[in-house]
């Protein structure tokens, strides 16, 4: 079986509804729907991430960050979720489940594309946060939830590349630029594209995820950002071409997926989108460095 066999079966099996996912998932996925109660307390959701080590690292962690912190250190969960709100606590959730669905895979390759995924990952819900509040002044935490997100097609992948390793295989990039096979090659690309976008919305609406959260992750499957940006979607555009670790699953040339910071410069205010990003520069690391645990 090759890569786009491999693909259309996913897609008729998320088109069914069948999707395979492990047991953490489940039971991180009964988190996510326990916090999500809209009368549920602070006291509640701290007894309920306080069962879960991991969330409960990640939580304190990001309430420590520099996007968070407010000067003085919290030292524990009820604390750290007082600080940061449910829509973020429900973004970390969602980070959770992110590294769940890729699974722990014995293999070294699928492990580091994980990784690489993740950080990628980590590191687009940092700039989104701080694009959201300093340039197009939408939530930041619905932004950086969407960041934390967006990749999830990309996750399920990584998850099934154990039983289908033609997964790993990169796109046949040969010919892209001859004149007669470029048409052809711009189809192919275009398909794979779409079908990867059919099985992460698939996954989405396993997670119950916020309308605006999913228009958002649609944006980057087929948008076109505005410059500056505008949307949610637009946000999540830009800050996936500013993140420095490139999605391991990213189907662009080197030329498009690196792009210049200064290619897209734009004034904003008084400033410009690369002064607000050296000012931010230690928000964006530590916060994506906190979502990495």
């Amino acid at each position: 079986m090759n890569k786009s066999e491999a693909l259309a079966l996913l897609v008729e099996q998320a088109r069914h509804g069948e999707l395979i996912f492990s047991a953490s998932v489940a039971t991180s996925l009964k988190v996510k729907e326990a916090i999500d109660v809209p009368d549920c307390s602070l006291d509640t959701a701290t007894k309920i991430i306080l069962n879960e080590p991991m969330l409960a690292a990640k939580v304190v962690a990001v309430a420590n960050s520099a996007a968070y912190s407010r000067g003085s250190e919290v030292t524990n969960v009820r604390s750290a979720i007082a600080r940061l709100g449910f829509n973020t606590l429900r973004g970390l959730t969602a980070s959770i489940v992110m590294r769940q669905i890729a699974g722990a895979s014995k293999n070294p390759i699928i492990r580091t594309k994980v990784n690489q995924l993740w950080e990628h990952s980590a590191q687009v819900a940092a700039l989104s946060q701080v694009i959201s509040r300093r340039v197009t002044k939408l939530n930041p935490d619905t932004a950086m939830f969407a960041g934390i997100v967006h990749e999830v097609g990309g996750f399920y992948l990584l998850s099934r590349a154990e039983e289908f390793p033609c997964l790993l295989e990169p796109d046949d990039l040969s010919g892209a630029n001859d004149d007669e096979n470029f048409d052809e090659f711009r189809d192919t690309v275009t398909k794979v594209e779409s079908q990867e976008a059919i099985i992460g919305r698939a996954v989405l609406k396993n997670l119950n995820l916020p309308s605006e959260v999913n228009e958002a992750v649609e944006a980057m499957w087929y948008g076109l950002h505005a410059m500056p940006p505008e949307t949610l979607g637009d946000t999540l555009l830009l800050a996936n071409d500013l993140a420095k670790t490139v999605s391991p699953l990213d189907t662009r040339t080197d030329t498009e997926a690196n792009r210049c910071e200064s290619e897209i410069d734009f004034v904003v205010g008084e400033g410009s989108l690369l002064s607000i990003l050296e000012e931010s520069e230690d928000e964006v690391t530590t916060l994506s460095a906190a979502l990495i645990i």
